[in-house]
């Protein structure tokens, strides 16, 4: 769907109120039933022992935000290009109508289960929610929830779990990247360039190449670390990248757009490349030419980050952990582009579907 059309079905947010203890109200995926514990549903808010909660719901596909109650706690909430596609009926995964978007948070615990022992009242925390966080309060498995260190503020440390993890899944995990080789991202000023670019360049001593759309991202790549720019609005990649590197072309290609882009950077690619397929925010969908593996000897593969949560787990929780630690050293520097109040999401999608977004789009429910 173009930009325009989707902004056309963007009328002011609108509010539909529920009460604690309503069984209609939305909860995390796996919550037991409201009977079972029934003191994470019908607990007062606090002194004002009335208090609704608000949080971003998807009623129908295509159609915009409500903001809607529900119990469940946060205080940043990423926005992901998931986010958008999931309410559009377009992602991989469908959740049942209705459903509160938001894959990632950041916030302080109020209440734990009998049998909790990983975290406790009082911590500051990062989850993974699955579609379901972008709400005043959340629900949450214990075992998808890793404290934040000192020294990282809960605005910082909201950006890691997506953007972060998929950069260390697909630069370690995937590419094995090596100290000294060349990356190239594509879509480098949004949150998952810059954090390859972040990366790739302080943690694993990568040379990059950033592929942006405008001389504004290009400054901005280049400030963010990355050693050369090509600003693929103004001609082919291919051919920009070879001026940059000769025809030996790239080690590593880490691709978030899909369509031409991913074929001309596969094209980039030198002897025993890797290019790992993250996304297709272009909007297409390529065939992979199987001529071109077999020449240069190159190695095609796609990462579904959110997938490593249930098939490998210990790598997921691993990547999580390795971000905080590196953003507590100060070796990596999240970039949050802009911030929107929860009243305000579909602004905040619009953003992100317009391209005006740079680095981490966060919404701020406190």
């Amino acid at each position: 769907m173009a930009a325009a059309a989707w902004g056309r079905c963007l009328p002011r947010a609108w509010l539909r109120r529920w009460g604690p203890d309503c069984p209609r109200a939305p909860r995390a995926a796996g919550a037991p039933p409201l009977t079972r514990r029934p003191s994470l549903w019908c607990r007062s808010a606090g002194p004002g022992r009335g208090r609704h909660y608000r949080a971003a719901l998807c009623v129908e596909p295509k159609q915009p935000l409500a903001v809607e109650e529900v119990r469940v706690d946060v205080h940043f909430c990423g926005v992901n290009f998931a986010d958008v596609l999931v309410c559009r009926g377009q992602y991989q995964e469908k959740p049942q109508l209705p459903f509160t978007p938001g894959m990632e948070f950041s916030g302080i615990v109020l209440e734990t289960g009998a049998d909790v022992s990983t975290v406790k009242e009082g911590d500051r925390v990062i989850g993974v929610s699955g579609f379901n966080g972008m709400a005043e309060e959340c629900i949450i498995d214990q075992k998808t929830l890793w404290q934040i260190p000192e020294g990282v503020s809960l605005r910082e440390a909201s950006t890691l779990p997506v953007s972060y993890g998929t950069a260390l899944l697909a630069l370690e995990h995937r590419a094995c990247t090596q100290p000294g080789e060349t990356v190239l991202v594509t879509a480098a000023a949004g949150a998952t360039g810059l954090a390859v670019i972040d990366v790739a360049t302080n943690i694993l001593q990568a040379k990059v190449i950033a592929a942006v759309g405008s001389d504004e991202k290009c400054q901005l790549v280049m400030q963010k670390g990355a050693q050369s720019v090509v600003n693929y609005s103004q001609g082919g990649l291919k051919e920009a990248v070879r001026k940059l590197v000769g025809s030996v072309g790239v080690n590593v290609v880490i691709d978030t757009v899909g369509g031409d882009v991913f074929l001309e950077a596969l094209r980039s690619l030198a002897w025993e490349g890797r290019i790992v397929v993250v996304g297709f925010a272009g909007g297409t969908i390529a065939s992979v030419p199987a001529n071109l593996l077999l020449l240069k000897n190159v190695s095609a593969m796609g990462l579904y980050w959110s997938r490593y949560k249930e098939q490998n787990f210990p790598i997921f929780s691993r990547t999580l952990s390795s971000a905080l630690q590196y953003c507590q050293q100060g070796r990596i520097q999240p970039h949050i582009g802009a911030v929107f109040k929860l009243e305000k999401v579909n602004d905040a999608f619009l953003h992100v579907i317009q391209r005006k977004s740079t680095g981490k789009v966060l919404i701020s429910l406190k």
